[in-house]
């Protein structure tokens, strides 16, 4: 039994440490990076109280203690994950009226990795699928060259933004793009696209395609950038107040501080609540997967159809979902912003902008 001890120990410690980690106010990568693996974390807190409860047989204070911290350190993970489950209530009403081609739209949002060479199966996956506008991301010169040659015939309208460092961009659409910007929010080579489009029906949509750098220690020290684009993205939303839908590799999970943040000061609903994770990274790895590729839209769109695709040579799955507009459908409530969260929006925009780093982030959020 000390061996099983032992291991209840050295797998309580990790997962603890795991879980306290997040709660310091700062956004150093290997501090947010414990944002991700709250489903490992599940399991190394679920199996290190098993351990303890067999590993034991004269019980005393300490080792009821033990076990109560191991439970609660469990079934506080368990809690920040339940929302994204199906046990929990919808936040996006499913479609009630007529989908038609007039009201209805589609998106395939897809990080095609950029040294992946498997262009076809992007391509068919596309075709397969259909959708009304598609984005790639890590799509660089050669990826772009592949996709117009196989794409341009269905999609006519394009923005195009091929880059060599994994953070090129490419949209293809069947329907007209209004006002197509290409903008760099934060960092002067990491781009984003946004675009509007016109419905049959005559409604126009904001769309907003990111790919923020993630933290890491092999790129961003810390979450600043990532967190000051979400960030700014969320306030133009909130300022335009029209329909609009942010999508794209996120680099960052939806129970996250920054992807809450950008939620309430958004007002925009994330569809997955309710439905389950729709995990997309890492697609090699069924251990630690996470999802890291979202798709938010505002309270007029309701949710025809959202599914994870099969795998496309990539490191990760591509998401692809269709919206059905239907003036205020959403009975699901949009998490509400406050002045405190509009005050630390404007302080991790500048902090992101003038590159600092150790941004303090407030208790409790």
């Amino acid at each position: 039994m000390i061996i099983v001890r032992i291991l209840a120990y050295l797998l309580g410690t990790v997962g603890l440490i795991g879980t306290l980690l997040p709660f310091l106010p700062y956004d150093d990568f290997w501090i947010r990076g414990f944002d991700y693996p709250r489903q490992q974390l599940i399991f190394i807190l679920g199996l290190a109280t098993v351990l303890w409860l067999i590993s034991n047989r004269n019980w005393d204070s300490y080792d009821y203690l033990i076990g109560i911290v191991l439970f609660v350190g469990m079934s506080y993970q368990v809690y920040r994950m339940l929302p994204y489950s199906s046990l929990w209530s919808i936040q996006s009403q499913s479609a009630r009226q007529d989908v038609t081609d007039d009201t209805s739209l589609s998106l395939l949002i897809c990080n095609v990795l950029q040294d992946n060479s498997a262009y076809d199966k992007v391509i068919d996956t596309a075709m397969r699928q259909s959708p009304d506008i598609l984005v790639t991301l890590e799509s660089n010169k050669d990826w772009g060259e592949a996709l117009h040659e196989g794409l341009d015939d269905s999609y006519p309208f394009h923005v195009s933004v091929p880059l060599e460092n994994m953070y090129g961009m490419h949209v293809f659409s069947k329907i007209k793009l209004l006002n197509p910007k290409v903008k760099y929010r934060i960092k002067n080579d990491i781009p984003s696209v946004d675009v509007t489009v016109r419905l049959g029906n005559g409604e126009e949509i904001d769309l907003y395609f990111l790919h923020p750098m993630p933290p890491s220690p092999s790129e961003a020290y810390a979450s600043t950038g990532r967190d000051a684009e979400l960030a700014l993205v969320g306030l133009e939303v909130e300022k335009k107040k029209r329909n609009a839908i942010v999508a794209g590799d996120m680099n960052d999970v939806a129970w996250s501080h920054s992807s809450r943040l950008f939620q309430r000061i958004s007002g925009l609903l994330d569809p997955r609540r309710g439905r389950g994770f729709f995990a997309t990274f890492h697609a090699d790895y069924w251990f630690i997967r996470w999802p890291l590729d979202h798709i938010f839209h505002s309270k007029d769109l309701a949710v025809v159809e959202l599914k994870k695709l099969g795998y496309v040579g990539s490191d990760h799955f591509p998401v692809y979902a269709k919206f059905n507009f239907e003036r205020n459908v959403s009975s699901g409530e949009a998490m509400k912003s406050t002045g405190e969260d509009d005050q630390e929006a404007e302080e991790v925009i500048e902090d992101g902008q003038t590159n600092q780093k150790d941004i303090l982030i407030p208790e409790g959020k």
